[in-house]
């Protein structure tokens, strides 16, 4: 077997197999192989060829391939969203991927990415140990933002520092607020006691000027902080979530925390004129863009099911699959961002992933036999089932972009309004 089989059945094999095995991977091929030649194939070197591979297929891009055009992301040059996703691995492997252990398991996996939702672009691939918290990570992000981008990531990543660079790179952020941290005036510097403040208000919506942090020689950050009263339901559900969360890890919700569960806080230093206040709720549920993406690595390309101690043999399973990932996504964005711009139509990312997975047999018969025929066979396919990949339109369920659209238009017809 050479190093271009390996990588097709790595990528493009591994798709039709629910639960990879070396007898699996062999089968597929039909090459006279046993299951120990192929497990002695599972080295550093082989990890490294498809880490390369990886890093390759995420500088390709498609010729006249157009952004998403939304009134809401035109201000911004790139939209980056970035978050994890773990899974547990063979305890086996705790002394490189260690886990919590306890109740949890004694190893764990944690895959780093990055969403450009604008292009549809995939990137920042990373494997870490379960236990290497995203707050860790986070000084990286102001390295992978230009000027004028918006990064929109979780409390996981809210770090002062990083929001300090992300704002002297010129770029922009949106994030949930750190309820911990510290919150003076933006023109008076006077602390702001945010419990008490919001109980005084009786609406639904207010934006404040702060400075976050500055004491102690910490990182001071000026911004808009963002409320959103939220129903009586939401609050006593988060609520019921803070304590359940706090007792398990032994500890006590203090009543701060507890009272601003009644809103949603959000923080940015766009300018109101790119990011009405109205507006910074619709487009932060784009964060969810990614969490779709490590649905279909796992419920589709069943990245998480690995049945192995060798790590070697593990990470070449994981970068085939986003490898593979990687050349799904980029057709479908290419598509997608085609039929919204020119239609207003959508092509299911869950529907998309599923069809080509279904067709991952015959795709690694025809590669091991010609890449001309594969690149023949699956253009045809694409063509026809994108068709049946459409996105339905009910206006009693939107999709985000329909979301983004019709928010957009009321915020317009407000400003007018008002004007």
């Amino acid at each position: 077997m050479n190093a271009y089989d390996f990588l097709v059945l790595m990528t493009v094999g591994q798709a039709g197999m629910k639960h990879p095995s070396l007898a699996g991977m062999v089968d597929a091929i039909a090459i006279a192989m046993s299951r120990e030649a192929m497990h002695v194939r599972f080295t550093q070197k082989a990890e490294a060829y498809l880490e390369t591979c990886l890093k390759y297929a995420l500088k390709q891009r498609i010729d006249g391939a157009s952004p998403l055009q939304a009134e809401l992301l035109d201000p911004f040059k790139r939209v980056l969203i970035f978050d994890s996703s773990s899974w547990d691995v063979d305890p086996r492997l705790a002394d490189v991927l260690p886990g919590s252990g306890g109740g949890a398991s004694a190893a764990n996996c944690k895959l780093q990415a990055s969403y450009e939702y604008k292009q549809g672009e995939l990137g920042l691939f990373r494997i870490d140990p379960g236990t290497r918290p995203d707050n860790a990570y986070t000084t990286q992000l102001p390295f992978l933002l230009q000027s004028g981008d918006l990064a929109l990531f979780d409390q996981g990543y809210f770090k002062l520092e990083t929001l300090s660079q992300i704002d002297k790179k010129g770029a922009f952020f949106l994030t949930r607020f750190l309820v911990k941290t510290t919150l003076r005036d933006g023109e008076t510097s006077a602390p702001i006691d945010l419990e008490d403040v919001l109980y005084q208000l009786p609406g639904n919506t207010y934006q404040f000027q702060v400075i976050m942090g500055g004491h102690g020689g910490k990182e001071e950050v000026r911004c808009r902080l963002i409320c959103l009263r939220v129903s009586e339901q939401v609050a006593n559900e988060r609520r019921r979530r803070l304590l359940k969360a706090a007792k398990k890890k032994g500890r006590t919700p203090s009543k701060t925390h507890l009272a601003l569960c009644d809103w949603t806080l959000l923080v940015t230093n766009a300018p109101e004129a790119y990011l009405p206040a109205e507006m910074a709720w619709p487009l932060y549920t784009l964060r969810w863009q990614i969490e779709l993406l490590f649905k279909q690595l796992k419920s589709v390309l069943s990245i998480h099911r690995s049945h192995t101690k060798n790590v070697s043999r593990l990470k070449c399973e994981i970068y085939g699959k986003l490898i593979l990932a990687v050349l799904i996504n980029r057709v479908h964005a290419h598509i997608n961002n085609q039929l919204w711009n020119q239609a207003h139509r959508e092509l299911s990312f869950d529907k998309f992933y599923k069809r080509i997975q279904e067709r991952a047999f015959t795709l690694l018969s025809l590669l091991l036999l010609s890449v001309h025929k594969a690149a023949l066979y699956l253009s045809d396919e694409i063509d026809r089932l994108v068709k049946n990949c459409l996105k339905l339109q009910q206006r009693s369920r939107q999709t985000t972009l329909e979301i983004l659209e019709g928010a957009t238009a009321h915020s317009v017809g407000k400003l007018r309004a008002a004007a």
